[in-house]
Order: C-alpha cells, then structure tokens, then sequence
C-alpha cells in the first residue's frame, strides 16, 4: 500500500497529457471539395490543462504524508502480533501445565482410591463405602478437568498455526498446509519483562506525562500523520478558488484554389480560463468538507488516546493486583494447604481422622497449585498486553 501511494505521488505531480485534435473544417456540402472554398481546412491543434494553483505540488505532498504512515502501521501490526502470540502461547502453556498438575495428581488419586477399597474391604480403620465412592468421583471429575485442558491446548495450539505454519507460495499452499506441524512448548514460563517499569512502580502518574508518552506510540502516531495529511488536503480545497488556464495551438491547411492562386495557411493561438465566480455551493462546500474533515481525525486521536490512557491504566491496576495474588499463594497459600493435606493423611493413618478430609485436603492443594499456576501466567499476560503499549520505547532502546 505504501509503495502504492508513493507512485500515486509522482503520477500526481505530473501535468495532465495534452490533448491533440485533428479536424476538417467548412467543408462545402454541394461538392465535397477541398479546393473550392477559401475557408475550407484541415487543422491540427495541440492543447494543455494547466491545474488550478499549486494543485499539483500540494497533491504530491498530501500523498508523501499519507505514505508516512504505513510505516507507523507496521510497528503496531508488529507490536499488534506480538502480543497476540505471546498471549495464544502463554494459553497453551498454561493448559500444559495444568495437564501435569492434574497427572501428577491423578496417580495420587488412583491410589487412594485403591487403598480405599482395599481398607473398606477388610474393615480396616474409619473407611466406609462413601469414602470409596467419594474418592471414584473425584478421580472422574480430574478426568474432565484434563480433557478440558487437552481441549484449551489443542485449540491454542491450533491458532498459533496462523502465525508459526509456514506458507510458500499460492501453489504450493495446499501441500504446505497439508504437512503436519508441531509447536514444542517449553516446561517453564518465558522470561517476559517490563519495557517500562517505572510507570507500573509508580503510585501515581499524572495524566499529561502519560498522554506525552503515549502520543509516541505508532496506533497515535499515525492518526497524527493522517491529520497532516488531511491538512493538505484544506489546503487542496481551497486551490479550487484559483482559475485554471489552457493554452491551445493549431495549424490549418488550405489547398489551392480551383484558378491555381496559392491560398495561405493559417495559425492560430489560444489562451482559456474558466472563473469560480459561483462559490458558495462547490468551491466553499469542498473546503468546508475538508476542514470538518480534519477536525474528525483530532477528534479521533484525542478519543483513541483516551481510550488507551483508560486500558493501561487498568491493565496496569490488575498487574498490582495480580502481583499481590501472586505473593500471596507463593508465601503463605501454597505452603498452608500442603501442611493441611500432610496433617490430614497422618491423622487419617493413625485412625485419627477421616478418609474425606484426605481427599477434600487433596482437592484443596490441587486446586491451590493451579490457581497459583494460572496467577502467574495471567501476571505475564498482563506485562504483554502493557508492553503494548509502551512498544515505541523498546524500538527507541529504552
């Protein structure tokens, strides 16, 4: 599209072609004679549309500055697909590593269902038949929960085959996609950090500095570099009050006359101008067009920053919540449940508690591991959708 708008630029700049015409003239209708009448000729003429002003010169700048923001666009489609990658995979890892929670777990399961039925069946210790039937069902329902996380990661997987299969060419698409890709997950979470870290520590930013910051970002910077151009395009409209003039030439042949005396050729010269003396209802209307225009576009950068402003700042509430979650399950939650879990299978195999409380303990320290899992990965998705947008930073080495 860039290189698009830029040849629009130069065949812009470029004069209209002249017109070249080729006419008989008063040709008499009783003989069809060329010689017979003086005023009969074959003329030839050349003419050229001069544009209105400075059209042309303002028309090329307009599309310059159009030009510009393409590559504006493409470090926010970049930023754009980096983030949308970085959360499909943070997806998947997330429903991988659930799936090894789960079949760590499960095994346990299987085996306190196994000793179970085994103490039921001697009437050994406090075991009694719903235990057994307790412990069944919660080994059903991890069942589901992993075949709910195999279908999370199957379909994460599938929609980073957008951005990872490769694709050849248009004829050699379909073998391309017929080929079976793999994507290898790795077993620990990517080193994602901070492009601006300072503005996630700080207890307050004022709304001027943000806005200063982001009207750097590339989304921001290309409306701006659309409001120029749209600039030019005031300045375009209002060419339309400037005339515009045509210059025409012409040539005309004139045979002999019929008693054999030379007749003369004739040239002739020309100078055309039309007058917008009738504004109101085009020339004023097309300007006023263009400034509303233009107005439109501000509007929609200052709508756009505002929108941005309003997402990071949540985005940047939910990463100190986030954080605080985080701390909170490693310190404290993870280390408690698996003590209470611990002390509930001692007592139950020293007849001192129940076989329920094994399990509902056993549940408990799943569920707080995935939890604790899942809080990470959101706190890293969280520093993607923010690294968003400060992106003009990193591609600034700062």
């Amino acid at each position: 599209q860039q290189q698009a708008v830029e040849a629009n630029s130069i065949a812009a700049s470029t004069l209209p072609d002249p017109r070249l015409s080729l006419s008989l003239q008063n040709m008499p209708v009783d003989s069809f004679s060329f010689s017979q009448e003086a005023m009969t000729q074959a003329k030839l003429g050349i003419s050229q549309t001069i544009p209105r002003g400075e059209s042309l010169s303002i028309k090329r700048d307009q599309l310059l500055l159009e030009a510009k923001k393409f590559p504006l666009m493409r470090k926010n489609r970049e930023a754009k697909v980096q983030a949308a990658v970085a959360q499909l995979w943070l997806n998947a890892y997330l429903a991988q590593s659930t799936i090894t929670l789960i079949n760590d777990d499960k095994a346990l399961f299987e085996q306190l269902v196994d000793i179970a039925k085994a103490n039921y069946s001697s009437a050994v210790g406090k075991t009694r038949q719903q235990d057994v039937i307790r412990a069944q069902l919660e080994l059903l329902q991890l069942e589901d929960r992993l075949t709910a996380q195999y279908q999370q990661l199957e379909s994460s997987l599938a929609l980073l085959g957008q951005w990872l299969y490769p694709v050849k060419s248009n004829n050699a698409l379909a073998s391309s996609y017929a080929t079976t890709h793999t994507v290898k997950l790795s077993n620990e979470p990517p080193p994602i950090s901070l492009i601006n870290p300072d503005y996630v520590n700080a207890k307050y930013v004022k709304n001027n500095e943000l806005a200063n910051t982001l009207m750097q970002h590339p989304a921001i910077a290309t409306i701006e570099q659309g409001y120029q151009a749209s600039n030019k395009g005031v300045e375009l409209s209002k060419q339309q009050y400037q005339p515009q003039w045509g210059v025409n030439a012409s040539y005309g042949y004139r045979a002999n006359a019929p008693s054999g005396e030379q007749r003369s050729d004739f040239f002739s010269v020309g100078l055309s101008v039309d007058l917008p003396l009738f504004t109101e209802n085009k020339q004023d209307k097309k300007v006023a067009a263009s400034i509303a225009q233009t107005e439109s576009i501000k509007t929609n950068k200052l709508l756009t920053l505002r929108q941005m402003m309003s997402v990071l700042t949540s985005e940047k509430k939910q990463y100190v919540r986030t954080q605080q979650r985080q701390q909170l399950y490693q310190q404290q939650l993870v280390e408690q449940v698996h003590e209470q879990y611990q002390a509930s299978l001692t007592a139950y195999t020293h007849d001192d508690g129940s076989f329920s409380d094994v399990i509902r303990s056993r549940i408990t320290e799943l569920n707080t591991r995935i939890t604790a899992n899942t809080i990470d990965v959101e706190l890293l998705k969280n520093i993607v959708r923010i690294n968003y947008y400060f992106t003009h930073l990193q591609a600034q080495g700062k």
